[in-house]
């Protein structure tokens, strides 16, 4: 039986283990962390992405926790409405073939399908990779050392495995800040199954109401000093960006205040490096490829790559050919996505008021019949 080590126990990671665990494949995975974390934010599946969940028997337990389409609500500095985005506008772009939850629920539908067939050991970190031909040798935090014939990265943004593997030099930080945590009730100025969304020059502010436990906040901004902001933490760096706002805002930073613990609050970076594994080790996830939330695809891209690599996996015995010819197959749509991530910038963290002004007329067109087919289409052929 082959063995694979994989550190991470986030999307990537688990997906993995699924994907290969099925495959007859024993399975360890190390995670740094203590225990399973949450966190509020939003992930939609799409393209390829549904396709993987589907392949892997997710969409069931997917489908219970669904959030749906809901309507967007443009509004001003002070709470107004600018505008209206009707949740039909999202129905008909998107099609049936997708699939909003969020990253929490979908972690734990996916640890809870692979918990009996892999060895996951939280608290635990890899010290040292040292490999030749035939296997990979693991040493971990606690002392042990696992061989295996293959080592799998899916360790985040800020991999270590990367790190130990290929050196440092592939994170490209970005001056943005992106913070979300989820809300256990909805806030005052926000209608029931709507998210109220603020565009301003710099910064963006959507607060998500689709009941308790339900509901959510996020938060991106430009800043000269992303590791600056992160110091303050994530109570301070967004009081400080986000206090002047009005509508569910005050109420979203008061819930921050009083439980922080669930907070996403990050630095943007995405992950630019020539090669994903070398040997029997490779990279998969943010630690290969790091779109940033502003693609809107890290998880649909983390789970086609689990499925993918498993399939590859399969197909061939030499695993340095496998893993060759899946990075080959993969490679472009990563590049795709983090180059629509740069663009999207400017979507999220408009620079100018004229930018914002430009943002808000294509949002008012996609509310035009006539317009809504060629953003559907627009959207299927990005999404293949």
């Amino acid at each position: 039986m082959k063995r694979v080590v994989i550190v991470g126990a986030g999307i990537a990671g688990l997906a993995t283990a699924l994907r290969l665990g099925r495959d007859g494949w024993q399975v360890i995975v190390v995670e740094r962390a203590p225990a399973r974390r949450s966190s509020g934010y939003l992930v939609n599946l799409l393209g390829p992405g549904y396709a993987a969940a589907e392949r892997l028997g997710l969409l069931p337990a997917l489908s219970a926790r669904a959030l749906g389409v809901f309507t967007t609500v443009l509004v001003r500095a002070d709470g107004r409405p600018k505008f209206t985005v009707p949740s039909a506008i999202a129905e008909a772009a998107l099609g049936t073939r997708t699939l909003t939850v969020f990253r929490g629920d979908l972690e734990s539908t996916l640890y809870e399908a692979v918990r009996d067939r892999a060895d996951i050991r939280f608290g635990t970190t890899v010290t040292a990779v040292d490999q030749d031909v035939d296997q990979v040798r693991v040493t971990l935090s606690d002392g042990t050392t696992e061989r295996a014939d293959l080592l799998v990265g899916a360790d985040g943004v800020r991999s270590a495995t990367r790190t130990a593997v290929f050196g440092s030099g592939s994170q490209v930080d970005l001056p943005y800040v992106v913070g979300a945590f989820s809300l256990p009730h909805p806030v005052a100025g926000v209608p029931e199954s709507s998210a109220t969304t603020f565009i301003g020059p710099g910064r963006t502010a959507a607060i998500v109401n689709l009941g308790p436990r339900r509901s959510t906040a996020f938060f991106a901004y430009r800043c000269a000093d992303p590791a600056a902001e992160l110091k303050r933490g994530p109570v301070a760096a967004l009081r400080a960006a986000f206090g002047d706002l009005g509508g569910g805002v005050p109420g979203a930073l008061r819930h921050l205040e009083e439980d922080p613990s669930d907070a996403y609050f990050d630095a943007v970076s995405q992950v630019v490096i020539p090669r994903w594994s070398a040997g029997r080790a490779v990279l998969l996830g943010d630690a290969a490829w790091c779109v940033t939330l502003f693609a809107g695809h890290g998880a649909a891209l983390a789970l086609a790559g689990a499925d993918q690599l498993g399939a590859a996996l399969r197909q061939h015995d030499d695993i340095p050919a496998a893993l060759a010819e899946w990075e080959a197959g993969l490679r472009p749509e990563a590049a795709k996505r983090q180059a629509l991530a740069r663009r999207g910038m400017l979507q999220y963290a408009p620079p100018s008021r004229f930018h914002v002004w430009m943002s808000d007329l294509t949002i008012r067109a996609i509310t035009l019949p006539g317009i809504r087919g060629l953003v559907r289409r627009g959207i299927e052929r990005a999404s293949r």
